[in-house]
């Protein structure tokens, strides 16, 4: 049985690329809103998610669905985790339940590995703290190649709080085994500078508008306020120097499109002009979500 899906580091370029080419198959189901398949029929699938969420958590419920298994959704809050249950006792209870996957977000970072060094079952990462988010960035490779033919070549930006975020640590994996040009932007105290290091063709500058000019690809990102320990930047500034205005565009190819994992905070990491504009697909971002868990659960399950 497969191990599951901890991160897009260890996957190679071939994994990647038969993953986004599934999802890719899967997308017409979500026109037909009725049609089931049976693929994992009598398969379980535990969605146990210590963080919010709500387009990941409800997309993997959905995925699961539609290929036919069966998905049991457990919030932290909901659980005996609030009562002072360890993680590992919690994942045995769950274990005892026998899913074929558990499918887990967590705050600190290693989480899902952890688990699947003590569990038999394929475990799927739904984002571990600030390190990665795989399904993310294998959704925003499928956004991207819906619009271009190829990822190889272009020049991607990823702007805004880079340090904590997950789906900035996964693109950038995966866009650098397809020899993208990555830019990572941010203010200083948000842009680790050993992050020039963790794969070929990334560069980094506090500009959004160097970042931004030629760019194929602007991807925002979430300022995480809650992993952030004291203000990294005075939030009435943040949107001045580092939101993304219409006025940006022009500094970007002509065909330029606009990312945003969400929840988005219109007014701070991008205008409502931006986000409501032709250039955004955002909204296509969290329907190409259920394709590729549909894609990620069949590979380790199916």
């Amino acid at each position: 049985m497969p191990a599951g899906l901890l991160g897009i580091e260890e996957l190679d370029r071939a994994e990647i690329e038969a993953i986004l080419a599934r999802a890719k198959q899967f997308q017409p189901v979500q026109d037909q809103s009725q049609k089931k398949l049976d693929t994992l029929r009598g398969k379980m699938i535990v969605n146990l998610f210590f963080e919010a969420s709500t387009r990941t958590r409800t997309s993997f419920e959905i995925a699961a669905k539609r290929l036919g298994a069966d998905a049991v959704s457990i919030a932290a809050s909901g659980s005996s985790v609030s009562k002072g249950e360890s993680l590992v006792d919690t994942l045995n209870t769950l274990a005892a339940m026998r899913p074929n996957a558990i499918v887990m977000r967590h705050a600190a970072s290693g989480a899902p590995h952890f688990l699947a060094r003590h569990l038999a079952m394929p475990i799927i990462n739904a984002g571990d703290g600030t390190h990665e988010h795989p399904t993310q960035a294998l959704l925003d490779a499928r956004t991207i190649l819906d619009r271009r033919p190829s990822l190889e070549g272009l020049r991607v930006a990823i702007i805004g709080d880079i340090a904590h975020s997950r789906v900035a640590r996964s693109n950038v994996y995966l866009l650098s085994k397809f020899g993208a040009e990555i830019v990572l932007c941010g203010p200083a105290s948000l842009l680790p500078r050993e992050l020039a290091h963790i794969a070929p063709g990334v560069a980094l500058t506090n500009d959004i508008r160097e970042a931004i000019r030629d760019a194929d690809v602007i991807m925002m990102l979430r300022v995480q306020l809650e992993r952030q320990h004291e203000a990294a930047f005075p939030s009435g500034e943040y949107f001045q120097f580092y939101g993304l205005r219409l006025e940006h565009l022009a500094l970007a190819k002509p065909d330029v499109i606009v990312m945003h994992p969400g929840p988005i905070n219109r007014g701070r990491e991008l205008s409502s002009e931006v986000a409501d504009s032709q250039r955004s697909v955002i909204l296509n971002q969290v329907e190409n979500g259920v394709a590729v868990r549909m894609a990620v659960l069949e590979r380790v399950i199916g």
